[in-house]
């Protein structure tokens, strides 16, 4: 089965509910052919509400815009912008087969039984669901059923799909194993998608760029990787993944070095008029201690199987985090050496008011 790609534009859309709530400020993106970006952050950040808008299911400010390919539907109904939607709980009928669920959309449409018998057939192929199609949902396990809602939004052939926290009502080990799974289903069907979700290890593993959201619009876009790395706004650098914060006092500015444990670390020319920079935690190294190195306390230790997570504190400093791989030594009590790469160093930009 072949879906449509189209290209997606949100153009200065926004969304004032009627008690006067700044659902969504003036916000602008754009979505590429066969894309799948997730709108990622925490709750109350508006990203359900683009979802919703995006589907037609809330109405959007005057001004907004939102095209799909060369069409505005910005004020098209739900049932006239040819979106699928995957919800959290999959929205299954529990009643019917698989294959009656897949197709569901295809009858209430209209379309001729052979017709129907063949897209269901092609979507079961697809999504690996052979020798299933007469289970009902009861009988499925949770990977399976998202295999079905998945199948079911796209036999309609939606331009675009748009999926409401697909994951989130799954424990922890589970919800591992299937973002995989999903992000694959995604590739395999090729269309273009729109993922909502509060998990930052789901967006990074599913989508190909994020789109951070934070009181009610973007305040950065970019592959995971990229926006894990350089961060450009304080809220993205401590949403996604967490960081340290190293202030500098006029001394180490008029100097261009960072404090820390006893030493000085050259800081980068780039972030000399700083007076505070911000550190991953991977990004900390504790070792043996050394004839003018660093120095740390070890003051808590955390196992957490593939690494061990530590807090340290240290000279000049505010306790820090540290994250190192599981077969790490130190224990609580130990005064260990400390060093950092200062090009791991990120910037810490202020908020706009």
């Amino acid at each position: 089965m072949k879906l449509e790609k189209i290209r997606v534009e949100v153009v200065n859309c926004a969304k004032t509910f009627p008690d006067g709530t700044r659902g969504l400020l003036p916000t602008n993106l754009t979505i590429e052919p066969g894309e799948v970006i997730a709108l990622l952050g925490p709750s109350g950040c508006g990203k359900t509400t683009l979802l919703r808008l995006l589907a037609g299911l809330e109405s959007a400010d005057e001004g907004s815009r939102i095209v799909f390919g060369d069409q505005d539907v910005t004020r098209r109904p739900v049932e006239k912008r040819g979106v699928g939607m995957v919800f959290q709980n999959y929205a299954l009928f529990p009643q019917m087969s698989v294959e009656a669920n897949i197709g569901y959309g295809l009858t209430i449409r209209g379309v001729p039984a052979h017709e129907r018998q063949k897209a269901v057939g092609e979507l079961i192929d697809l999504v690996r669901l052979n020798g299933l199609e007469k289970k009902r949902p009861a009988e499925l396990s949770g990977g399976q059923r998202q295999r079905v809602a998945l199948a079911r939004a796209v036999a309609v052939r939606p331009r675009i799909l748009l999926l409401d926290e697909p994951l989130a009502a799954l424990d922890a080990k589970l919800k591992e194993s299937l973002r995989v799974e999903l992000a694959e289903l995604l590739r395999r069907l090729g269309t273009t998608a729109v993922h909502v979700t509060h998990d930052q290890q789901e967006a990074l593993a599913i989508a190909d760029r994020l789109a951070v959201m934070h009181a009610g619009t973007i305040v950065q876009i970019g592959d995971g990787e990229s926006i894990y790395r350089k961060p450009t706004h304080p809220f993205v650098a401590q949403f996604l993944g967490r960081v340290n914060t190293l202030k500098r006092d006029a001394d180490a500015l008029a100097n261009g070095v960072l404090r820390l444990g006893g030493n000085s670390v050259p800081c980068p020319e780039a972030l000399r008029a700083h007076h505070s920079v911000m550190l991953r935690p991977e990004d900390v190294q504790l070792g043996p201690m050394q004839e003018g190195c660093a120095l740390a306390r070890v003051e808590q230790r955390v196992f957490l199987g593939d690494r061990v997570q530590f807090r340290v504190s240290t000279e000049g400093q505010e306790p820090l985090l540290v994250e190192m791989h599981g077969h790490s030594p130190y224990q609580v009590g130990n005064t260990v050496g400390i060093s950092i790469d200062p090009d791991r160093l990120l910037p810490t930009v202020e908020i706009s008011s």
